[in-house]
């Protein structure tokens, strides 16, 4: 009852993403089985020794210091919940300190590896199917959505008067994101192509499947994936590390941070300045390769 009350409030009122809420979802019935069958407790007379108890049995099942963070920050939420509808005193997550996590440097694609890609001629001809998955990298690299982004885009959320995209981000956001001349006059090609297919599409949404369906988290991540292998021998290929390849890219031509944030629907300045960190690389990179004395 507590959870199903909890994730409805997350739902309605914090507007949580669908994946997000089965995040939560998922966790909070996680910790609920750990500490019914180790402890035999309901979830509001739990206490910071059984939480503490719930992270050693994690890590010793070898879950990952990420994960491990992300349960815990999920608890945290829901004690505090309980706490504000007064169903509960005392958090038992108040003393609760999640393990540390190294910094991991976000990934990127090179400039000139993606522009072999989309522009050698290569890789991809005028059937459909590969102009569509040209149009999803171009749409990644040249606007920096997430994924869940750019499977919900319409065709009407492509503004070809001022060449801009319209985005419904996280807690249903909405922004808009500038982007190229190009990338407009390529995106109204591809729209014209898919019309061209007759496919029974009714709701207009940007990119669809060989069969007219809209597209999915695994089909976008196995497009990007297999293009991505031809031109970068890297471990992470994935929707995300174009997102970052964008991002890395404005700030390497020195656009400002805070526009940077804002171009990428963050909530704060800390989770863009990140990629300050690859600029400082490609800094001392340049140093080295051009000062004397270094």
């Amino acid at each position: 009852m507590l959870i199903e009350s909890f994730i409805a409030y997350i739902q309605q009122e914090k507007r949580y993403s669908s994946n997000t809420v089965q995040s939560y979802k998922t966790d909070l019935l996680q910790f609920n089985s750990y500490i019914r069958s180790t402890f035999e407790l309901e979830l509001k007379d739990v206490a910071y020794v059984h939480v503490r108890n719930y992270m050693a049995a994690l890590m010793e099942g070898n879950t990952g210091t990420n994960s491990i963070g992300r349960k815990l920050s999920t608890l945290r939420s829901f004690y505090k919940y309980l706490q504000r509808e007064q169903i509960l005193a005392k958090n038992p997550m108040s003393a609760v300190k999640a393990p540390k996590v190294p910094k991991r440097l976000p990934v990127f694609v090179d400039e000139q590896k993606l522009d072999i890609l989309l522009d050698s001629g290569e890789y991809f001809d005028e059937s459909f199917p590969s102009v569509r998955d040209k149009m999803i990298i171009e749409t990644f690299f040249g606007s920096g959505v997430r994924l869940a982004e750019l499977i919900a885009l319409k065709e009407s959320d492509i503004n070809t008067y001022d060449y801009s995209l319209k985005v419904l981000g996280k807690g249903k956001k909405e922004r808009i994101i500038p982007v190229s001349k190009q990338l407009v006059s390529q995106l109204e090609a591809y729209i014209s192509l898919k019309t061209a297919q007759n496919f029974n599409n009714k709701n207009k949404t940007l990119f669809v499947t060989d069969k007219g369906a809209n597209v999915y988290p695994m089909f976008i991540y196995r497009a990007v994936q297999r293009y991505l292998s031809f031109v970068s021998t890297q471990d992470k290929k994935s929707p995300h590390v174009l997102r970052h390849s964008y991002a890395t890219a404005l700030l390497n031509r020195g656009a400002d941070l805070n526009a940077i944030k804002e171009l990428l629907g963050h909530a704060s300045l800390a989770a863009t300045q990140v990629y300050t960190h690859n600029s400082i690389e490609r800094l001392k990179l340049i140093y080295k390769q051009a000062h004397p004395k270094a």
